[in-house]
């Protein structure tokens, strides 16, 4: 039997991490655990070349990335005025976008495998909801052409999990385990989690404040109700 995918999702600080993890010690069933986030220093596979890429990066005295998305509105700035400068840039997103791509379809390649091997994938995050602020959701602000393209890619082409499980919790309770971002910035990252319902063919969310075993259970039970009603059907 062909398993299923299943996104563990939700800002930094809501425990992610902690109950892919848990899941994969105590769930029921066969599973393989795939990071599918921005983070390239939190995953557990990556290509060659990304991992060629982030060496440099480091070499370079860049500090290590274990943070999930960054606010889009850091990411704006003006074009150059020089042709010559604003070609290059548009060339180095480009080739940046390629390794991205290249990298998530290796990573979805992978959760193909160990579904039909029989295995269900954990997700810690996933790219759709990751990006979706990025470069999914409509905007009045004109995208770069590689964030455009890689937006339409996510949203048309790009396998979306079986099952979302967003571990919801208040912006506060968020900066108190955290200390990352703002309280403005992590409930607009609230706000797009919970647009995933429109996107998602399974959504759930679980509230994060409660006792670790509790969020635990409840990810568990969702996940063996899931597989129960796609083995009657």
């Amino acid at each position: 039997m062909r398993m299923f995918s299943v996104a563990i999702v939700g800002p930094d600080g809501s425990g992610k991490t902690t109950i892919c993890r848990r899941l994969r010690e105590t769930l029921e069933l066969p599973t393989r655990y795939v990071y599918m986030g921005v983070s390239p220093d939190s995953s557990n596979m990556m290509l060659p070349t990304t991992r060629l890429l982030r060496a440099i990066q480091r070499r370079l005295g860049a500090p290590p990335d274990t943070h999930g998305p960054r606010d889009p509105r850091s990411l704006r700035a003006a074009a150059p005025r020089h042709p010559l400068k604003r070609m290059l840039r548009t060339v180095k997103s480009l080739l940046a976008l390629g390794n991205r791509v290249a990298e998530e379809w290796f990573r979805q390649g992978v959760t193909w495998y160990y579904q039909w091997r029989g295995y269900v994938v954990l997700f810690d995050r996933h790219y759709f909801p990751d990006y979706y602020s990025y470069d999914i959701a409509p905007t009045d602000e004109a995208r770069p052409l590689a964030r455009r393209l890689h937006g339409w890619m996510l949203e048309h082409l790009y396998p979306r999990p079986d099952l979302m499980i967003y571990l919801d919790a208040p912006a506060d309770v968020l900066l108190a385990r955290k200390g990352e971002g703002s309280a403005e910035v992590l409930e607009e990252r609230r706000r797009a989690y919970l647009e995933m319902r429109q996107h998602m063919p399974r959504f759930a969310v679980i509230d994060a404040t409660q006792p670790e075993d509790a969020v635990l259970a409840e990810a568990q039970r969702l996940i063996l109700d899931f597989y129960t009603a796609r083995r009657r059907s």
